[in-house]
């Protein structure tokens, strides 16, 4: 398993951005799909986005629709690190925000909970004025 620690979370405007981060430790992170996953209240836990490996450095991206355009995952190798950059932020990514690893998904598979073995602990985001 990979230990995930969530930060960066909080209370922003509409229209306001944010960065997310999650440190990874543990598995070799260079072999790890690493995802980004929320959970609104009163809903269930949905994905938002993955980023899989092409090498030791590239990553391929794919995001959930509600936030295509707006979100951006991306890596830091050197300190076995992920983030999401979130923009032009709605009252509806309202959420906690989780961080997953999984040993390796493909396809659809990279959307669902059951693909991943390490879940961070997640990191409030409110979008409100």
């Amino acid at each position: 398993q990979v230990q995930l620690v969530e930060s960066g979370g909080g209370l922003v405007q509409p229209g306001g951005s944010l960065r997310l981060s999650c440190a990874a430790s543990g598995r070799a992170f260079s072999t790890n799909t690493m995802s980004w996953f929320h959970q609104a209240p009163g809903k269930e836990r949905e994905f938002v986005a993955v980023g899989n490996w092409i090498g030791r450095t590239g990553l391929r991206t794919y995001y959930a629709d509600s936030v295509k355009g707006r979100f951006t995952i991306f890596t830091n190798t050197a300190k076995n690190a992920v983030y999401l950059q979130m923009n032009s932020l709605k009252p509806e990514d309202t959420a906690v925000y989780y961080c997953a690893a999984a040993k390796s998904c493909s396809g659809n598979g990279c959307y669902v909970e059951s693909s991943y073995d390490s879940w961070g602990q997640g990191t409030q985001v409110t979008v409100s004025s």
